[in-house]
Formats: C-alpha cells, sequence, structure tokens
C-alpha cells in the first residue's frame, strides 16, 4: 500500500467518519475531511488528533455548493473519497422527504461528476441495510431482492446505489458499497464515540443518555411485531468494525485487487437483537436501570433484519472482532465522558 495515498472523508467529523479516519491513520494514509458540521463537533478533530497524533485536513464545506467541492478537489490530489455525509433519520425523512432527497442525492451527484473531472478512480459508499425493507429471508444477504423503501432516507440509499452503479459501467470510476446494519459503541479511548446535536435518534445513545439521567425515561416503539418479544430486530455492531471494513475497501481498491467495477458488502455481525433484549443486556453488563416506556409504532420501521456476513467475510476479507459486550462497555463509557463534559462547561 502506498503510505501516503491521499482519502477524503466526506461527513468525517461524524460518529463512523471519525472513528474511519482514525484507522485510515492507523494504516498510514493521507487523510481529508469535508463536513458542514450539520450534525457534528469541531472539537472531534482534536479528539482524531489525540488518539492518532495527528490532525487530519479539515474543510467546513457542504457537498451540495458544489464550486466549493470543485476548489476543494483542485488544490488536492485526492486519490480516493469515502462518502459518509448525509441525512440519517427514519422518522425525519418521513416527515421532511424533500430535504432528504435534496440533500443525500445531489451531494451525491456533485460528488461523481467531480471525481470524474479530477480523476479520482476510487469510491467507498456509505449505504444501509434499510434498502432490503422487510426482507424475504433471514439472515439477509446482498443477494436479496432489494424491497420498495420503508422510508425517504432508505430510498436515498437505494437510489444511491443505483447511481453509482450506473455511473460506474461508463466512468473509469471503482465503487464498493457498504450496506451497514446499526453501527453502536465507541472508540476504545473514550475520546469520539456517537454525539448527536439534539436529541438522539439511535437506539443506544438513547439508552445511555436516560440511564445517566439525561433523559427522565427512553420509548420503546411498539412490542407487538412479529418477533420473540414484540421488539424490532435489529443487527448491532461495533462501530471499530465498520471503520475497519472501510479500511479495508480502500485497501482493496489501491492495491488493485478489485474484481468488479462495482461491489457491494453487508457490515453486520449476523446477529439479530430486540431492542429489550439489548435493554436487558445493558442492564446487566453495567448494572444500571433502564427507564423505559413502551408505546405505539413508529412509522418507517422495519421489523427484524439481520446481516448474512459470509459473502463479506470470505471475499472483502473482514469480519467483526467486538462482542456486544464490548459495544455496550464503551458507549456507556462514552456517555460518561460527555457526562462530565456537560457538567464542566
Amino acid at each position: 500500500m502506498q503510505t501516503k495515498s491521499k482519502v477524503l472523508v466526506t461527513g468525517g467529523m461524524g460518529y463512523i467518519g471519525s472513528h474511519t479516519c482514525v484507522e485510515l491513520i492507523g494504516k498510514g494514509y493521507d487523510v481529508y475531511i469535508i463536513d458542514n458540521l450539520s450534525n457534528s463537533h469541531p472539537e472531534v478533530l482534536d479528539s482524531i488528533h489525540r488518539i492518532t497524533g495527528i490532525t487530519p485536513f479539515f474543510a467546513n464545506i457542504d457537498l451540495n455548493n458544489k464550486s466549493a467541492v470543485n476548489e476543494f478537489l483542485r488544490i488536492h490530489s485526492i486519490d480516493a473519497i469515502i462518502h459518509f455525509a448525509a441525512y440519517k433519520s427514519v422518522g425525519e425523512s418521513v416527515a421532511k422527504p424533500l430535504s432528504y432527497y435534496r440533500n443525500n442525492l445531489v451531494s451525491l451527484i456533485n460528488l461523481l461528476e467531480l471525481c470524474d473531472e479530477h480523476k479520482i478512480k476510487h469510491f467507498v459508499f456509505s449505504s444501509s441495510c434499510a434498502v432490503y425493507g422487510n426482507p424475504d429471508y433471514l439472515p439477509v444477504d446482498e443477494f436479496a431482492p432489494v424491497k420498495p423503501a420503508q422510508s425517504p432516507y432508505a430510498n436515498t440509499k437505494k437510489i444511491g446505489e443505483d447511481i453509482l452503479l450506473d455511473t460506474s459501467k461508463v466512468k473509469d470510476l471503482n465503487v464498493i458499497s457498504l450496506r451497514y446494519f446499526n453501527p453502536v459503541g465507541a472508540h476504545a479511548s473514550a475520546m469520539i464515540g456517537e454525539y448527536p446535536i439534539g436529541p438522539p435518534l439511535n437506539l443506544f445513545p438513547v439508552i445511555t443518555q436516560t440511564a445517566i439521567g439525561k433523559r427522565d425515561k427512553m420509548v420503546v416503539f411498539g412490542d407487538d411485531y412479529d418477533t420473540t418479544d414484540g421488539s424490532c430486530v435489529r443487527d448491532y455492531i461495533h462501530v471499530v468494525d465498520v471503520a475497519l471494513a472501510h479500511v479495508v475497501a480502500i485497501d482493496r481498491m489501491l492495491s488493485g485487487k478489485i474484481k468488479d467495477k462495482y461491489s457491494l458488502f453487508n457490515l453486520g455481525t449476523g446477529n439479530g437483537l430486540s431492542v429489550l433484549e439489548v435493554l436487558i443486556a445493558f442492564e446487566k453488563i453495567t448494572g444500571v436501570k433502564v427507564n423505559y416506556q413502551i408505546t405505539d409504532r413508529r412509522p418507517g420501521d422495519v421489523v427484524k433484519v439481520y446481516a448474512d456476513t459470509s459473502y463479506a467475510n470470505k471475499e472483502l476479507g473482514w469480519k467483526t472482532v467486538h462482542t456486544m459486550e464490548d459495544m455496550i462497555t464503551s458507549a456507556w463509557a462514552w456517555e460518561q465522558v460527555l457526562q462530565t463534559k456537560t457538567m464542566t462547561v
């Protein structure tokens, strides 16, 4: 591998993006970040430096500002792009579909047009298991039929994949789409983790914020689904395992080991856990009780989905190494750090 290959990470100040930056730096890549800080914090850059000893080049740019992105790429000779930047809330996308279509798809199209102009040949896309909808079979593999999207957010990921597939057929562009299941947890240093602006939308920060007292109680959306305990089932994966998959994908591209111009892989553990099972596990591992209330179902939620990861394990050469206990203990340690920050502000 060329130790100084330049990788642009869009949305690199965010949750998964920041962890991926840390792992890329650890492998010797020269990391550049574009982020408009719409759902991230500027101090993340300092945290990346404290972990790695290196501060990535950061530009506060909105990807929908094509001229600004063009100028950035003109100045910096980027070798590959990992594209995280997107709105990501299922519920919000149902309420604000046009905002999601404009932000998530126009930004992608801008990037791809500029990749062609600036001769950038390698692109890793942040996709989602949401494209499977309510799958026909479980565990779901990469060859399962893609279902009608359950939300505008999910649809932007499906359309994004289609755009990338079609573009790779006619342009000098190699693409790897990574379909995440549910990234959770935090870096072992407790210096970076899931740090949402405003009320959290994902399960783990909702649990940890409730456990630490930032929230009076948490809501479980539905207990009448066709699952073991009636709550939705997901495949939870440690965020560092997700980050490492991106490094493997970049390694694969830049070393010329890709077999197809477009490929996609599931990123999950292969284990499905319900919301209530995660709550019970959290209480057992931390010894902290969580006050929760069961309410009606939430629009756009899939009943259950978890991954068949055998193709990614074999073909991509990646597999998870972190356990559910790792996910819970790291998320809880990170929440306690955030509590300290809040108290000292």
